[in-house]
Parts: structure tokens; sequence; C-alpha cells
């Protein structure tokens, strides 16, 4: 099992930026296929974006798509997610997840998870 930490929420602005960082354990991360997920008060779990293995394919959920960016540090075991331009909607827990997979279309529930990042964007 891969061990996942998440870092970087906080509390901002309305346009402003965070950077979100997910820490693992294990050499073998870098050929897991890595994602973002996250929970509004009162919401269910949402994907937010994807990356491959190699970060050669990334995948955003629309509300996110040009403001958001998703990208991995395989010597570092690390995996980013730059949030620009926040909304209050964005605000959520934001959790780190891991496929035991090259690639995160294949088939099968993410195997590894962190405790998650409180993100709150005020306007």
């Amino acid at each position: 099992q891969v061990q996942l930490v998440e870092s970087g929420g906080g509390l901002v602005q309305a346009g402003d930026s965070l950077r979100l960082s997910c820490t693992a354990s294990g050499r073998a991360f870098s050929v897991y296929a890595m994602g973002w997920f996250r929970q509004a008060p009162g919401k269910e779990r949402e994907f937010v974006s994807s990356i491959s293995w190699d970060g050669g394919s990334t995948g955003y959920v629309d509300s996110v798509k040009g403001r958001f960016t998703i990208s991995r540090d395989n010597a570092k075991n690390a995996v980013y997610l730059q949030m620009n331009s926040l909304k209050p909607e964005d605000t959520a827990i934001y959790y780190c997840a891991a496929k035991y997979t090259m690639h995160w279309d294949s088939s099968g529930a993410p195997k590894s998870w962190g405790q998650g990042t409180q993100v709150t964007v005020s306007s």
C-alpha cells in the first residue's frame, strides 16, 4: 500500500491561487496513475483531475478546466495541483488518490487515499 499525505490547503480570497502537494511513500509511485478529488460540505466526493504515470496524459472535470493544472515529479514521489483563479465553489476538502495502474482510465477504483487538505475560498 502507498501512503499519501496532502498539504498546501488554506484560506484564500476569490481570484487567488494555491498549489496542493501530495507526497507518497514507495518507489512504485513512479508508475502509478494519480488523481485529485474534492468534497464540499453536504456534497458527494467529486473527481477533479488525474495524471498518468509519466505525466503524458491528464484529465480535468469541466468546472476546473483552464484554471487548475495537475503535474507530478516522480523523483520526489509527489503530485501537485496548481489552482488558479479560485472561486468560492472550489471550497472543499481535497484528497489525493492513487491507482495501482499506469493510466487513470483503466478500470478499477483508487487503491490509496490521503486524509485530505482543506481549501477555503472567500468572496
